[in-house]
């Protein structure tokens, strides 16, 4: 099997163009950029709730914590939450109604249920088929977020703890080692 394709910034705006043209572009946007700018697993994102984002007094939070259940592994993890990210999750929250959101699903479908692992990981594969990225999967986002960090410099152990990978050497495996990678690391010597 093949990694995920690691997306551009300019596929990235493709896909956000996109979703801003579909019937739920804020919460098809900020599932996307869940993955993007958090590297969420789908299935992560699926599982949330409301109440695993939002604060007692509204806010959003910075950093929230998945429970085992909520994971691919069955290990409990904290995810943070950058400022631009946390901006496109207030902006999501506030086109919610209110009644009862604490025990709902953070996103939900048209029939009013929580995704799916499964039925969330199609609808990611239709938003980058529709926005004419080739080759993008459901894990596009999370190998870029991780690859994106890593040409920054974020070491492999930070990197491992954000992914909410056990082993490193697991984390190693989404690093895309590009060409403007490659360039940069020589002009170093």
């Amino acid at each position: 099997m093949s990694q995920a394709k690691t997306l551009t910034e300019r596929e990235l705006r493709r896909v956000l163009d996109y979703c801003a043209l579909t019937r739920h572009a804020a919460r098809n946007r900020v599932m996307v950029l869940l993955t993007f700018y958090a590297g969420l697993r789908v299935s992560e994102v699926a599982a949330l709730k409301y109440s695993n984002v939002v604060a007692p007094d509204n806010t959003i939070k910075s950093e929230f914590r998945l429970t085992a259940e909520q994971t691919k592994g069955g290990h409990a993890r904290t995810v943070f939450i950058s400022e631009k990210l946390r901006k496109e999750l207030a902006a999501y929250v506030k086109t919610l109604k209110r009644h009862e959101q604490e025990l709902l699903p953070l996103f939900r479908t048209q029939k009013r249920d929580g995704f799916t692992a499964n039925t969330l990981c199609q609808h990611f594969h239709l938003l980058y088929r529709r926005a004419g990225v080739v080759g993008a999967s459901s894990h596009s986002g999370r190998r870029t977020f991780i690859t994106n960090l890593a040409a920054k410099g974020v070491g492999v152990r930070v990197l491992a703890a954000l992914a909410g990978h056990r082993n490193p050497a697991t984390t190693m495996v989404y690093i895309d080692a590009s060409d403007d990678m490659k360039r940069a690391a020589v002009q170093l010597i």
